[in-house]
């Protein structure tokens, strides 16, 4: 339902800063997938996700949504604004994703319009209600502070929010760059697991970039693992299912020979 053909970002071209972040990617993406990406810094994991949801633009190649009752759609030229129809993302710092001027009720609204687009949502009772129901099954007690303004709560507690915020807004494909690398352990194991369970239960397709190899093993059916702005390896089912840290460790030193002891992806 994702199609990404050739697709090249070159930042700085023609200057003596010019990095090649993305060469010649291909990769198909089935609805329903969620793909974990690893790699070393600069391995290209970021730009990847800017070129999907439109922040940067690709140097050629295409990109290629199918978005549900409007079927295939060519994104590749689309604005970020555009895309965001379709695609939704979990950035690492999490402040990004609600509006902390705003108070809970009122950023849930926003949100449940995105879901529903073209339609007029008013905030009654019965719509005050659903929210404390979603919002409840993030066990935070958050059900309780609908009014509250957004700024007075816990980095964890607002991911885990931008979390519930972006599954209601029904995306095609969502994409979550590093979005527990910022929380304390025991709220981005929360967020985490809210991330498994609302991917199972609403049927999501999801990229999840991780620097954690062991989340990158024990979370969806797929992974891919980036260098040097190449997918060099790309593992699903049983094969996936069956790979241990020290495999992975092996698979990516037999593909880029090189010794990667020293490298912090795999310190984490």
């Amino acid at each position: 339902m994702l199609t990404l053909e050739n697709v090249n970002v070159v930042f700085g071209k023609g200057t003596p800063d010019e990095n090649h972040a993305l060469k010649n990617v291909n990769l198909k993406i089935a609805k329903g997938d969620f793909i974990t990406v690893i790699g070393s810094n600069g391995a290209g994991k970021s730009t990847l996700l800017n070129a999907i949801a439109g922040s940067v633009m690709s140097e050629s190649g295409s990109i290629r949504l199918n978005a549900g009752g409007a079927g295939e759609l060519d994104v590749t030229k689309q604005s970020e604004h555009r895309r965001a129809r379709f695609i939704g993302r979990i950035f690492q710092n999490p402040l990004l994703g609600t509006a902390g001027n705003m108070s809970l009720e009122d950023n849930m609204v926003v949100c449940e319009k995105k879901g529903y687009r073209g339609l007029r949502l008013g905030l009654n009772n019965a719509r005050r209600e659903m929210f404390r129901e979603r919002i409840g099954k993030l066990s935070l007690g958050l059900e309780r502070r609908l009014r509250d303004n957004v700024a007075l709560f816990s980095g964890g507690q607002r991911q885990a929010l931008t979390l519930l915020m972006a599954v209601m807004s029904r995306p095609e494909v969502l994409l979550l760059d590093e979005h527990t690398a910022a929380l304390d352990p025991v709220n981005a194991e929360r967020v985490l697991s809210l991330t498994k369970e609302f991917a199972r239960d609403f049927h999501l397709t999801v990229l999840m970039i991780t620097h954690n190899m062991k989340n990158a093993l024990d979370m969806g059916n797929r992974l891919l693992m980036m260098d040097a702005g190449e997918i060099i390896l790309d593992i699903g089912g049983n094969e996936k299912q069956n790979l241990t840290l020290a495999d992975l460790q092996e698979r990516f030193r037999a593909a880029k020979r090189r010794d990667l002891a020293n490298d912090e992806m795999l310190l984490s």
